[in-house]
């Protein structure tokens, strides 16, 4: 994650898009923006909720040994999200929020979200550019996955080919996607599972692997995501630097305690 921020956003606009997907509109104070790239779509965002009772996060400083809290208030809570899109003319940054009841404090806050509360966001995060430069592009992942995968689509130049395959729970979570590229993409139904024997594993081992050169881009529940990666690795002989695979979620298991775990996914590439 990039040591931008945390800044205190407020929101500015709620819109449901969905049965699952709530999209928030946040700005800041005095152009606290105005260094934000305009060119991560899909990045990684870091996001601190206030705790309960507390109507504004109380925000680390961050500092090369690592983020400094407060010692007179709780850590904000804090969770991972994408750069849906950022409007670097009007300093707005939209963030897709996936509601599943008050299982979870980031669906929790956004279910109640209100223009005028505060929130504070850090990054934007992860690989820059977020696909590797080809002209070929494999996109997967489910539904939490589908804002980032969204983001990506839309900033394709038209040259550029491919697949995607994203897996919802409902088909009324399907949007209406504009996009240049010439990407073909499959919607699955199917409720999240903990495994990995899902329609999308599937879809995705269904593919012929393509001759050319392939960035392979592959976000969601943790199971899912070391299939596909193993796929695309052992099968479809694509190289480290031409797969990015990250897991988002773990079932039962909430980010505090998946942190660890995640990150060990990331650097172990051969597991």
């Amino acid at each position: 994650m990039s040591a931008r921020g945390p800044w205190p956003l407020q929101v500015t606009d709620v819109a449901r898009l969905s049965p699952s997907l709530l999209r928030v509109e946040l700005a800041g104070e005095d152009g606290v923006l105005a260094g934000f790239a305009g060119d991560r779509a899909g990045a990684h965002i870091k996001i601190f909720l206030p705790q309960p009772g507390e109507t504004a996060p109380a925000l680390p400083e961050f500092t090369p040994s690592g983020p400094r809290w407060p010692q007179s208030r709780p850590r904000a809570i804090t969770r991972t999200y994408s750069v849906r899109y950022f409007d670097t003319q009007r300093q707005r940054l939209y963030v897709d929020f996936v509601l599943h009841g008050d299982d979870g404090p980031a669906s929790a806050w956004a279910r109640r979200a209100r223009v005028g509360d505060t929130i504070g966001v850090a990054g934007p995060g992860g690989p820059s550019p977020m696909l590797a430069p080809v002209d070929r592009v494999l996109l997967a992942g489910d539904i939490t996955a589908l804002p980032a995968i969204a983001a990506l689509l839309e900033s394709l130049p038209a040259q550029v080919s491919g697949h995607a395959i994203v897996q919802l729970p409902a088909d009324a979570d399907r949007p209406e996607l504009d996009y240049a590229a010439s990407v073909t993409i499959d919607w699955l139904r199917a409720p999240h599972v903990d495994h990995a024997d899902t329609p999308l594993v599937h879809a995705l081992k269904a593919l012929t692997p393509p001759a050319e050169s392939v960035a392979a881009w592959v976000a969601g529940e943790n199971a899912s995501v070391l299939a596909m990666r193993a796929h695309l690795r052992d099968v479809w002989q694509l190289p480290r630097r031409q797969i990015y695979a990250v897991p988002y979620w773990k079932a039962r298991a909430s980010e505090e305690a998946y942190h660890a775990e995640r990150h060990r996914v990331m650097d172990n590439f051969d597991s």
